[in-house]
């Protein structure tokens, strides 16, 4: 029998290899060492063709057993490969793709800061619609306290200079840093009023890498004009970039607590 010919553009994968990467996803899923059933039913498929691709996988060193035979684990090559992908990733880079499409979605300004030797420093500035006229831009220092990017460092980072640096802002202008950063951590976000600059009230969200630390923090800002009605679902948005540019990193998913 003449087989039809495959539509334009079809492309024809390997059945067996999408079946070995569930095994391999079931694995990772699983957290720790599992046994054969449980990896069989989290890849969708029986326990005798798991078995049958856990040897090929056990062979190429991408899964290992125990020596009683009964559980399963990643192997020494997934880890390796893990590595090699993790050193390609720019965090900036993943950042910055994941505040462009925020800022399309919001048309708020986004910004990107890291901790640099002063501070919170501004290293990317993603103008919304209408721009905003500010004397923020690249380079710019945000207080700790004061800011809500500042606010994320404290709360999430873990450099004994950013906690010196609260201590010297609360003795300078009053305030408890230890409770702020406590209420950032159990809401996973932070927002600023227009206290710091007139005119512009601000949300931030923690960007962090495969290891779970900070890696930079996700910032929108807006203008009098922009209605603070608006601001909740904006702070969704501003919640899933700073997700997707963690999971570009290798993080998993944020934990949002609500601060009370």
């Amino acid at each position: 029998m003449t087989r039809p010919p495959r539509p334009a553009g079809a492309r024809r994968g390997i059945g067996s290899v999408g079946t070995a990467l569930r095994v391999l996803e079931a694995l990772a899923a699983a957290g720790r060492a599992a046994s054969l059933s449980e990896i069989a039913r989290a890849a969708g498929i029986s326990a005798s063709q798991a078995h049958r691709y856990l040897a090929s996988l056990i062979a190429a060193g991408m899964a290992r057993r125990d020596a009683a035979g009964a559980l399963y684990d990643l192997g020494p090559r997934v880890l390796r490969l893990g590595l090699a992908a993790l050193a390609r990733l720019d965090p900036l880079a993943e950042a910055e793709r994941a505040a462009a499409r925020l800022v399309a979605e919001t048309g708020r300004t986004v910004l990107l800061a890291v901790w640099g030797d002063a501070g919170p420093t501004v290293v990317r500035w993603l103008p919304g619609r209408p721009a905003l006229l500010t004397t923020l831009g690249l380079g710019s220092v945000l207080p700790v306290l004061g800011s809500a990017t500042g606010r994320v460092f404290l709360a999430f980072g873990d450099a004994e200079e950013i906690r010196a640096a609260a201590r010297r802002e609360a003795a300078a202008r009053g305030g408890d840093a230890d409770q702020e950063a406590a209420c950032v951590r159990a809401e996973g976000i932070a927002r600023a009023d227009s206290s710091l600059i007139p005119g512009l009230r601000a949300a931030a969200a923690p960007v962090f890498d495969a290891q779970g630390r900070l890696a930079l923090v996700m910032t929108t800002i807006a203008a009098a004009t922009s209605p603070p009605a608006e601001d909740p679902a904006v702070e969704a948005v501003l919640r899933q970039a700073a997700r997707m540019a963690g999971a570009a990193l290798g993080f998993g998913t944020l934990h949002e607590a609500k601060c009370i």
